[in-house]
């Protein structure tokens, strides 16, 4: 696969290759190339947070490279499930966040979320972020693939068919698996077990 938006194709993928045969050095100049697009997945991550949240985005950017930078063995391969990778250990740092803002307050002040790429058309839902984590780990374990997929789709930004390849699968499967756990997710965090 090439890296589309390389300054020269296929430059994240080489450096990738340099950290898992382990230079670790090679991060310092990874970041530089993928910086825009984790700032993108990070506002996209942080627009869905309460107005006054403690991360910014760039501070989420930062947490969430100093824990995968940290990954003495890492298996990324090209800049796509790099990206994803990070979108997801994003998400990780808010919900460790929220934990332990709810652990100082003992289950005070909750924390919404809301879901604007809507679980049905047309319609969004405030959510706490927890229970958000909570019911993507459960899909996880009844559908690791949906659970990817909405891990790729939701929180790392990323289209069908980057979906697709990065999985490996047909647009057709990501685009009914898609839909499968849009639905399993919307009765699960409302409680609504109605058939449409």
């Amino acid at each position: 696969m090439t890296d589309q938006h390389d300054s020269r194709p296929g430059e994240v993928t080489r450096i990738l290759v340099e950290l898992r045969e382990g230079d670790r050095a090679a991060h310092e100049r990874l970041i530089p190339l993928v910086l825009d697009e984790l700032r993108s997945i990070a506002r996209r991550l942080m627009r869905d947070e309460r107005v006054g949240h403690v991360l910014q985005p760039t501070a989420l950017v930062n947490e969430a490279m100093l824990r995968l930078l940290g990954d003495q063995n890492p298996d990324w391969h090209h800049r796509q499930q790099f990206l994803a990778v990070a979108a997801g250990c994003m998400r990780r740092v808010l919900v460790d966040h929220a934990r332990s803002r709810d652990a100082e307050k003992r289950g005070g002040d909750w924390q919404q979320v809301t879901l604007t790429e809507s679980l049905r058309d047309g319609e969004t839902i405030d959510l706490d972020v927890l229970a958000l984590h909570g019911a993507l780990e459960e899909l996880a374990e009844l559908d690791p693939r949906q659970a990817t997929i909405v891990e790729l789709r939701y929180i790392g930004g990323m289209t069908l068919q980057e979906t697709a390849e990065h999985l490996g699968v047909g647009t057709t499967v990501v685009s009914t698996d898609w839909a499968m756990a849009r639905a399993w997710l919307y009765n699960e965090l409302t409680g609504d077990a109605s058939d449409d």
